[in-house]
């Protein structure tokens, strides 16, 4: 399996027997309430999927971006939601990753590892897209910051220990007046809002995170005042292929319900797997799975090898997110009808799918970097 060790692969098998067993089975409850899984999500952090890129020398599991990637994509063949929620911890912790000092690294790593998640505060009601937009401030009052603003759209808002924070302290200078900042969810004037009613992904929580007044040291900035267009920015590459992982693993799930399918139901006196028009579009499915998986996985191995990965990181996110788009819309025109309700896992599939193609970027976006990369000099 991709040249993983005999160890990787035993992990690989742990997870997809959690992911089969655990996450699969509480997946469609989850979708129709919308209520947050704790049972479920807790097993996974017991596995410590919710903190894959810590580092061993503080605790964590240490994880390659290959085999992060596989990780993704086994949780979310079960539930896309789930698979979000243990993610997003591992997203907000690149930040500290980037540009956190020791010190910084131990106090955020030791809350992931105390089994807490962390939250990945970027997106605001005006800043989407245009990072430069950020409204929220970071003031300096002595040895502190004092925040003030509105994050929007935050997976984890709710639910996370720790956010790592993206403020502006001068909006006078734009992309270059972005800071980021470690803010513990138990300070002071940190308040949540609404939570999203969402189209897919619903097991994961979705909310606004609020500062009012929130006083925090300044030895919670990372890097330098200025730091964080480029610390979002580097996050933001090194998390892009595992969001391609995810689409991967929703189209694969797709993909395999869609054969069963096939050779199960009749019409005509035989399976609908014995019509050629049926068979193209599997074959279609599959093509576009097995190329979004080569994508992604070859972005990782550059970003493992430490070799420039940014355009292969825009390529496969954009890429897997285009193709579980069609494959699942593939997938529901097999099913039909059934396909359509919700008594089938289909539609969820086809509704996970659409995130894919909007966070972490969206994929217009992913193209202009992808077109900043090839037209460089």
């Amino acid at each position: 399996m991709y040249d993983l060790t005999q160890e990787e692969q035993l992990i690989i098998q742990s997870v997809r027997e959690y992911a089969e067993n655990v996450m699969a089975p509480a997946a469609k409850e989850a979708d129709v309430t919308g209520e947050f899984p704790w049972d479920v999500i807790n097993k996974g952090i017991e596995l410590g999927l919710h903190a894959l890129p810590i580092p061993e020398e503080y605790g964590g599991p240490g994880m390659s971006a290959l085999m992060s990637a596989i990780i993704a994509e086994e949780l979310s063949r079960a539930c896309a939601g789930m698979a979000t929620t243990l993610g997003a911890t591992g997203l907000s912790c690149y930040p500290v990753l980037i540009a956190g000092t020791d010190a910084q690294k131990k106090l955020y790593f030791d809350i992931i590892q105390s089994g807490k998640l962390g939250a990945f505060c970027l997106t605001e009601p005006g800043a989407g897209s245009d990072s430069g937009s950020v409204a929220t401030t970071a003031v300096r009052e002595g040895g502190e910051y004092v925040l003030n603003g509105n994050k929007t759209f935050i997976t984890n808002g709710a639910v996370a220990s720790v956010y790592t924070v993206f403020a502006t302290v001068d909006r006078s200078k734009g992309l270059k007046g972005l800071s980021a900042f470690i803010v513990e969810r138990d300070r002071a004037g940190v308040s949540v809002g609404k939570e999203e009613n969402k189209m897919g992904i619903r097991a994961s929580n979705t909310t606004d995170v609020i500062f009012t007044n929130t006083r925090i040291p300044a030895g919670n900035l990372l890097g330098k005042e200025g730091d964080g267009f480029k610390i979002a920015m580097k996050t933001l590459d090194s998390s892009r292929a595992g969001v391609g992982a995810q689409a991967v693993g929703i189209c694969q799930a797709a993909l395999e319900a869609s054969v069963r399918y096939a050779n199960e139901r009749k019409q005509f006196g035989a399976p609908i797997a014995a019509n050629q028009a049926i068979q193209f579009m599997l074959a279609d499915m599959a093509i576009q799975t097995e190329a979004a998986r080569a994508l992604v996985r070859h972005a990782c191995r550059l970003q493992d090898a430490g070799q420039p990965y940014g355009k292969e990181a825009a390529m496969c996110k954009t890429f897997a997110g285009d193709a579980a788009m069609k494959v699942t819309t593939d997938a529901v025109q097999i099913f039909g009808g059934y396909g359509y309700s919700r008594d089938y896992p289909i539609e969820k599939l086809m509704r996970d799918a659409k995130i894919m193609q909007i966070f972490e970027g969206t994929n217009q976006i992913q193209r202009v970097v992808i077109a900043g990369h090839i037209l460089r000099p």
